[in-house]
């Protein structure tokens, strides 16, 4: 009987070993909801930002020192929680506010992840984020751009990227900055598709150009879901604008170039808002189309070495060899100051992580984008982001402007095809 008591007393003492040790190895995940498009006719955008978000959480739970500066990258797994490894829950928004908003209740309260990221689309970051808001999950965004998203009072909520109002300056600067150079730039056409961000980019532009003496001649919008694009490219052929600017998600900028090309229309200057026009799938399908058109960015892979090319690499191996562009480098530079914040924590306590994305100062050399750092405002945004115009040469495109970070200088008039 004695025997048999102090075999039992061991299983049990085994047993609670067992126990506590997977507590502990429960304990040491850190689990991030992600919800990006990975349906629909923005997936290819969310399959490249999930390509993204996969390597950065490679670099952080493997650790990589050989990466300068950059947070949460020197140790495997995140020092500050005790080598907590990262797991993240990927989820299908299939390009509705609706399902982006279920898929945000859902991480929440099913798969109890501690943060949120994404959602691509601005019109489903609204959506998603309020669910966020609604439970006090922090949302940390690092590619929507629509200028209403920082202004609902939300404290949860905060975004690393330049926003429309700051590419609307940029544009204009560019613009003006052409004009003095020889460019007729006075009659321009905005052309956007009907969501969220494609309206608020187009009114935030509209208004800042206004006050600043250019006015937009033509506003074409447009539904990003639309098959034929005939009637808004005739429209802008016999307005004979000097510049299009266009706000495009990936499906429709293809169409749009094919339109282009099929109803032979070459506008003198076009300029994309990033977003379709920088995806790596638009490059493939019809990049020989749109030779010569300008973009923002504020992304550059760099040279052989540095850190950016070095990630570019490991990205290429879990993108199926294409290079980072400029929106998912922006949903990656997201995840990491969300990543550098709940280390900082030292916890998975939403306040603590909020808290700490309150107290985020990260400086250039600490980012893998062209930002003058990551510091937020009250309203959640990122004061010191910034970008660049850059146009497409071949299969690439190239820093033309401003000067001090142009690689060469801008070409004229747009090549097209």
């Amino acid at each position: 009987m004695r025997l048999k008591h102090i075999v039992g007393l061991l299983s049990a003492a085994a047993m609670s070993v067992v126990l506590v040790g997977a507590a502990s190895a429960q304990e040491k995940t850190v689990k991030i909801g992600v919800i990006f498009p990975l349906s629909g006719n923005a997936a290819s955008a969310g399959v490249h930002g999930k390509a993204a978000i996969e390597t950065a959480v490679e670099i952080i739970n493997t650790g990589n020192p050989g990466l300068g500066n950059l947070p949460v990258t020197k140790n495997a797994g995140l020092k500050g929680l005790g080598g907590a490894k990262v797991e993240v829950v990927f989820a299908d928004n299939q390009g509705t506010p609706a399902a982006g908003q279920n898929q945000a209740l859902r991480l929440i309260t099913e798969e109890k992840v501690v943060a949120l990221t994404g959602a691509y689309q601005s019109g489903i970051t609204v959506t998603a984020s309020a669910i966020a808001e609604k439970y006090g999950i922090p949302f940390v965004n690092g590619e929507s751009v629509a200028a209403n998203l920082t202004e609902r009072g939300f404290k949860w909520f905060f975004r690393t990227t330049p926003v429309a109002g700051d590419f609307a300056r940029i544009y204009l600067d560019f613009l003006k900055d052409m004009k003095a150079a020889g460019q007729k730039v006075d009659n321009i056409a905005l052309v956007h598709e009907n969501t969220e961000y494609g309206t608020s980019v187009a009114n935030v532009i509209t208004a800042l150009f206004k006050e600043n003496g250019l006015a937009i001649a033509q506003d074409i919008a447009y539904s990003a879901n639309t098959t034929d694009l005939q009637s808004q490219v005739l429209q802008l052929k016999d307005k004979k604008p000097d510049v299009v600017i266009m706000i495009s998600y990936t499906s429709d900028a293809i169409l749009y170039a094919k339109t282009f090309q099929a109803l032979d229309y070459k506008p003198p200057m076009m300029i994309a808002d990033n977003a379709g026009f920088s995806d790596p799938s638009t490059l493939k399908t019809v990049g020989k189309s749109i030779q010569g058109i300008f973009n923002r960015s504020s992304f550059a892979i760099g040279a052989a070495g540095t850190p950016t090319y070095l990630i570019n690499e490991m990205y290429k191996k879990k993108s199926g060899g294409d290079d980072l562009d400029d929106t998912a480098a922006r949903q990656m530079q997201g995840f990491f100051v969300l990543m550098d914040a709940i280390d900082r924590a030292g916890s998975t306590e939403p306040a603590k992580i909020q808290a700490a994305l309150k107290a985020t100062d990260l400086k250039p050399d600490q980012l893998i984008m062209g930002y003058k750092g990551v510091k937020f405002d009250e309203k959640g945004q990122n004061i010191l982001a910034a970008g660049l115009v850059i146009q497409l040469e071949g299969e690439n495109y190239v820093p033309v402007w401003p000067k001090q970070l142009a690689k060469t200088a801008p070409v004229f008039p747009y090549k097209g095809w």
